[in-house]
């Protein structure tokens, strides 16, 4: 190990998580990343980790939900990515929700300071040279033009491209209180609402009546936006989709998705049931700022202050940021990588994060995570014991390398995309009827089912981190 380095391309939340876990196996880690020399056009500052889209990591149920059972395996695991997000949460229902400012400057400071940890400042333009012995690329959707163009020609395989948009921020004290409301959905409080100071109504909600919900719609569809001539024939990822796209699709389609008024009650005109609603969810720790749920768009600004500005409650809005839309960039890891996220064409170089192909804040995270786990124990000579696939990092992994189906019905055609984890991922798991239910079936038996994932899927994370540790790997 002492001759050993691991060389990270890339200074996200895939990178940044990648360094932190090698560093603590006793790794020394050179970590580059561009920003501070070269800029992108969705990032704000030189911050590691920057969050440029929502500020949420998703549901932190680890008992109902994959994502919050990926949270609470990363936990295990002594995620860096995780462990900043709790020390810097805010009310976001049942949601893990993070100051964005305060949680990258975390991080940052804790990868500076670590003593096996090197930060440079740099572009790397092309695929290293054998000289680094491992290498983990994780330079994200965002890559740079020149990297991706090495990789596409090193790997002869066209990168694919999708967009991917950003909602707009809203200063809290622009919004009209005697218009919109505070409540969660159902009134499902965060799990740490008390110990954050706040009630458990941690959304604004803005309602809608059946003709300002038209006529929302139609502003929205009729509404000029940026053009990319480029990029042209780039889909978009369906988790991350412009609100006017949604629009497009059906003018009931918002009512059903971002905009649903179901579990919501007004609390200045509770007798009146909202035909649509937009929420607002906290986006800063001190609640100064909050976030559209679901906006993200390709609106030009202009239209976006006309045409949000008419939502009931933000008449006078004024925005701290608005949308926008970038261009993201992954391989075809299924056709490229081996179950260790390795480029099978080259020993000794792995990709993490989103360029893998997983899709979210916590998912590039996790594969980080286990790029770096992985490498360490190349170096040391070692196989790591078969990740599960019971748990969430097995599944996403799995998914990634080797468990998407590649159609035959379109021969040349690559069907691979963006996949956020989910429990349909996850193997089949027999279930028991509790006792003391009658029919059990519907929404009885699924929730039975999560809950039954979600426990294996802990179980036997915790006994493959124990088999990891008997190697020492990682060691603290």
């Amino acid at each position: 190990m002492k001759h050993n380095i691991l060389h990270i391309i890339g200074g996200g939340l895939a990178g940044s998580e990648a360094a932190w876990q090698a560093a603590n196996a006793g790794c020394d880690v050179v970590l580059h990343e561009m920003r501070g020399i070269r800029g992108t056009d969705a990032h704000r500052t030189d911050d590691l980790a920057e969050l440029v889209c929502s500020n949420s990591f998703r549901s932190d149920d680890h008992q109902m939900n994959a994502v919050g059972v990926l949270h609470q395996e990363m936990r295990l695991a002594n995620s860096l990515i995780i462990a900043s997000g709790d020390k810097h949460k805010v009310p976001a229902g049942s949601a893990l929700a993070v100051d964005r400012e305060n949680f990258s400057n975390e991080v940052t400071k804790a990868l500076e300071n670590h003593p096996r940890i090197t930060i440079l400042r740099e572009e790397i333009e092309t695929l290293p040279q054998d000289t680094w012995q491992q290498v983990v690329i994780a330079t994200g959707p965002l890559t740079s033009p020149a990297l991706a163009e090495a990789i596409a020609t090193a790997t002869s395989e066209d990168a694919l491209a999708f967009f991917d948009a950003i909602a707009p921020i809203v200063h809290f004290d622009s919004i009209d209180l005697d218009t919109a409301w505070f409540q969660s959905r159902y009134d499902k409080a965060s799990p740490f609402a008390e110990e954050l100071g706040g009630d458990g109504r941690d959304y604004i909600n803005c309602p809608m009546n059946r003709e300002q919900y038209y006529a929302f719609i139609d502003a929205l569809v009729g509404g000029d936006k940026t053009e990319f001539k480029q990029w042209e024939g780039t889909p978009y990822f369906d988790g991350c989709l412009p609100i006017e796209i949604m629009a497009e699709r059906g003018p009931e389609t918002l009512r059903h998705g971002p905009m649903k008024p179901m579990g919501l009650t007004n609390a200045h005109k509770p007798e009146e049931k909202a035909y649509a609603v937009v929420q607002l969810r906290q986006d800063n720790a001190l609640g100064s700022l909050y976030n559209m749920v679901g906006f993200q768009t390709k609106l030009k600004y202009g239209e976006q202050t006309r045409i949000f500005r008419t939502i009931p409650g933000l008449e006078n809005a004024e925005f701290a940021r608005l949308g926008g839309l970038h261009r993201n960039t992954f391989i075809n890891s299924p056709a490229l990588l081996d179950p260790t996220l390795t480029l099978k064409t080259r020993p000794g170089l792995r990709f993490a994060g989103q360029i893998t192909g997983c899709e979210g804040y916590v998912e590039s995270a996790a594969i980080g995570l286990l790029a770096a786990r992985f490498a360490v124990a190349e170096m040391r000579g070692h196989d790591l014991p078969p990740i599960p696939k019971t748990t969430a990092f097995g599944a996403l992994l799995y998914h990634i390398t080797e468990g998407h189906i590649q159609w035959d019905d379109e021969p040349g055609k690559r069907s691979f995309q963006p996949m956020n984890i989910n429990f349909g991922l996850f193997p089949p798991v027999e279930i028991v009827k509790p006792e003391g239910i009658g029919r059990f079936r519907g929404k009885d038996k699924a929730r039975v089912k999560k809950q039954t994932m979600a426990a294996r899927a802990l179980r036997d994370c915790a006994s493959w981190l124990n088999e990891c540790e008997m190697l020492g790997e990682p060691a603290e």
